[in-house]
């Protein structure tokens, strides 16, 4: 049998909450990368994070010019958006599981290759058709670097410290709202529609050169805990050559994990977390969240330019308070997630460590994560039902513009709340716990998104925005029944997985010690 000490046992423990060994688990370091190596690698996790909501928001202004310059109706453009949002929550499901096995840079240069192919192919379409499908392709190359960023920052940052690195990467995913709107309105306005996309050609390319050159691998299962080298053709430029130097001069280090065997990525991975008892709860409430952020955002448009006559980069520009107030939300949320969890541990008389592994059995993640989702919750309820009946009276621009901040600003911290717990409860499997998020909140936010104008026309703006926020609010009582009930389950869970994988070293002992030799 293996020595107790070693990478890959680390990692399973891990997965495990520290399993079965707390006390080896917590005298080993976390992660070799040093705070300005983990800054730089949550950057570059924030800054792919950025392309999946920004190619949805930049394509918002430009929505009527498409409508007529291809002939279709607004009902068949919004169906473009209803189709990114099912390969949104689709293809995160495949890949997060390669992700998880061949590790984070091959995954992120298959998903920039096919977003880039996609990006030139919608330049270049003139019918509905391609719109239609590019834009399923586009949204399968963009979607799922926001799960790589969660796994990017699960294999860097500890419990104690993942709060404010999630707060980070979530914070570019947000940028998208801000500043994707006012790009694609002002090159719409003045370049024509196709100049989005050449600029997301563009943009992406401007990613991957200091991608490739820069950005180390991280997944765990691959390098452990930084420490051990990846493939060659999975590493950096700057990574390569310091081998390369190294094993010159007599110093490397055949030392390795165990490469995980690749295969076809299997969805049903994904599916397995989505249907765990207090997960399937989280990504219940995270999706009916979504859905109605982002019923508010596709209806923007089509409102704003009825009611107050705007173009498109007008229409751009409105966006900005609504991204602002995001992108704020995302870092200062980061922080009270990171002082909540002190606080608490501090009451409990917890052991706070930064750079350890920490074994959360007796800990309350869930009350340390989700106290902060309440009052925001209530905020960006009430700010939907108020957005509603502005509209609805048709009060000056101000005021629903306003109001979009605030909304920004309170639902935003819900997301990143139910994110950053979605990793703690699957340190490991970052990446797939994030793509069973996006499963649940795109699918659900593609249906919203096809029924809101129904909606809008059957019950009218002030009384359907004020359905969608107390639907929001019935989400509520589910977060206190995780809360309550969270810990017993992930114990649960806990211990099944260490049943199986005791009979999984068990069944190995049967088999020669060549074929279980780790490294």
């Amino acid at each position: 049998m293996e020595n107790s000490n070693t990478p890959i046992d680390l990692e399973k423990s891990q997965d495990q909450n520290a399993g079965n060994h707390p006390a080896q688990v917590a005298d080993v370091d976390y992660s070799v990368f040093t705070r300005s190596q983990k800054r730089f690698i949550v950057f570059m996790a924030s800054w792919a994070g950025f392309f999946s909501p920004v190619s949805s928001q930049i394509y918002f202004p430009a929505l009527n010019t498409l409508a007529k310059d291809l002939n279709v109706s607004n009902s068949l453009i919004n169906l473009t958006l209803t189709s990114y949002m099912i390969f949104q929550g689709l293809s995160p499901m495949f890949i997060g599981d390669f992700a998880d096995k061949a590790g984070r840079r091959p995954a992120y240069v298959v998903c920039f290759t096919l977003y880039t192919a996609a990006n030139i192919g919608l330049a270049l379409q003139n019918s509905y058709a391609a719109l239609f499908v590019l834009r399923c392709l586009q949204s399968a190359g963009s979607s799922t670097t926001i799960a790589l960023s969660s796994g990017v920052v699960s294999d860097v940052a500890t419990v104690a410290e993942r709060g404010s690195y999630m707060g980070f990467v979530t914070a570019g995913s947000l940028l998208g709202p801000s500043v994707g709107p006012v790009i694609g309105g002002l090159l719409a306005q003045y370049l024509g529609w196709r100049a989005i996309f050449w600029f997301l050609v563009i943009f992406s390319g401007a990613f991957m050169v200091p991608f490739l050159v820069f950005f180390p691998e991280t997944a765990r299962g691959v390098v452990g805990d930084g420490s051990l080298p990846p493939q060659k053709w999975n590493m950096s430029l700057i990574s390569y050559l310091k081998s390369r130097k190294a094993r010159e001069e007599g110093e490397g280090s055949s030392t390795s994990l165990k490469k995980q065997k690749l295969g076809f990525p299997n969805p049903f991975q994904t599916l397995a977390i989505v249907f765990q008892k207090d997960t399937s709860i989280i990504l219940l409430c995270n999706a009916i969240l979504f859905a109605g952020f982002y019923d508010v955002s596709a209806t923007i448009p089509s409102i704003y330019n009825d009611l107050y006559g705007l173009d498109d980069l007008q229409i751009g520009l409105c966006y900005i308070p609504f991204g602002l107030g995001a992108t704020i939300a995302s870092v200062l949320n980061g922080k009270f997630l990171d002082f909540n969890y002190r606080r608490l541990a501090k009451r409990l008389d917890f052991p706070l460590v930064k750079n350890r592994f920490v074994d959360l059995r007796k800990f309350p993640i869930e009350k340390a994560r989700l106290e902060i989702a309440f009052p925001l919750l209530t905020v960006g309820s009430l700010s939907i039902i108020a957005f509603g009946w502005c509209l609805d009276y048709g009060v000056h621009l101000a005021a629903p513009t306003t109001i979009l901040f605030i909304m920004g600003l309170s639902l935003t911290g819900s997301f990143n709340t139910v994110s950053t717990l979605l990793v703690d409860l699957y340190p490991t499997q970052a990446a797939k716990a994030t793509a069973a998020n996006n499963f649940g909140r795109c699918l659900l936010g593609a249906g919203a998104t096809a029924v809101i104008d129904l909606m809008l026309s059957a019950m009218g703006r002030g009384w359907c925005f004020t359905f969608v926020a107390l639907v929001m609010l019935c989400t509520a009582p589910l977060l206190l029944v995780v809360i309550s009930n969270g810990p017993r389950w992930r114990e649960e869970r806990r211990l099944k997985e260490s049943r199986a994988l005791e009979l999984e070293v068990e069944t190995s002992h049967g088999v020669p010690q060549e074929s279980v030799k780790i490294g």
